[in-house]
């Protein structure tokens, strides 16, 4: 695919106007998907009578040394690409030897089903993570307490103004950078956003390294939390929503693959492709 001649489509005006996604029917498909692979689901919440699962694949050879990786999706109900790739990240094998994972596919199913980015009460999950007040995020926050710490997490989203693909990295203690990487490869498969301003922050060949100190924030996204308590490096990946669905999706499938193979020390192996489909 010549990735410079492909345009945006121009649908998303205001808000975001694309494909959608009938929650249901992609929660059933979950279900098969998870079971067929070697996942097991955990109930940690409900959305609008729609169950939130916490879905944990255990590493192929058991070792106390093997990554732990925390992945999410579906946290706004209008970026239908992170549930789409988390589905096929678990249907994806075989993962690494070393690689513990669990995903969370679809944190605000509800929202899906109706392609709003807010919960029914018109509030923004993603801003809720410190003073939880919406039970999505008490519910979530709860499971998270229960965890032990992971090496790494990617919250999958979408960004319907963007020119192409950039990303967020959280990395306080300056360990080994993933993002050029990350980019590096995605940019096969997406077009990258150059831009030197994204959402009112520098940028660099899509990367946007924010100077963050969340305890001036009051309305923590999940990201917040998780760099706070529950990982030191993670990264938060934004698809560009108006480009052609299958392509978002790859190239967040892409991004986390990348990720985890630099991190397990497969960085001289090739990125897999198109994981497999259910």
């Amino acid at each position: 695919m010549n990735l410079a001649a492909v345009q945006k489509s121009g649908k998303n005006q205001g808000r975001y106007l694309g494909e959608t996604i009938r929650a249901g029917e992609w929660l059933e498909k979950m279900e098969f998907t998870g079971a067929r692979n070697g996942w097991t689901g955990e109930l940690i919440a409900k959305s609008e009578n729609f169950p939130v699962k916490a879905w944990h694949l255990p590493a192929r050879v058991p070792s106390p040394g093997n990554l732990r990786v925390y992945i999410s999706a579906g946290i706004h109900g209008d970026e239908p690409a992170g549930p789409l790739a988390a589905h096929d990240l678990m249907a994806f094998t075989p993962w690494p030897d070393n690689v513990e994972l669990w995903i969370l596919p679809c944190l605000n199913p509800g929202a899906l089903e109706h392609n709003r980015r807010e919960n029914a009460q018109g509030l923004d999950l993603n801003r809720d993570f410190r003073d939880s007040k919406t039970h999505e995020c008490r519910s979530h926050v709860a499971w998270l307490e229960r965890q032990k710490p992971w090496d790494i997490y990617f919250c999958l989203h979408e960004d319907w103004e963007s020119h192409g693909f950039y990303l967020y990295e959280q990395n306080p203690d300056d360990r080994p950078s993933l993002a050029e990487w990350i980019i590096q490869e995605v940019g096969k498969v997406c077009p990258i956003d150059l831009s030197e301003n994204i959402e009112g922050r520098t940028a660099h060949n899509g990367i946007i390294r924010p100077n963050i100190h969340p305890l001036e924030r009051p309305d923590w996204p999940e990201a917040f939390y998780l760099i706070s308590h529950k990982s030191r490096q993670g990264y938060t990946l934004e698809a560009p929503s108006d480009f052609p669905l299958p392509m978002r999706v790859r190239a967040l499938t892409t991004a986390v693959l990348a990720g985890i193979h630099r991190l397990a020390g497969l960085c001289g192996h090739p990125i897999p492709g198109q994981p497999v489909q259910a």
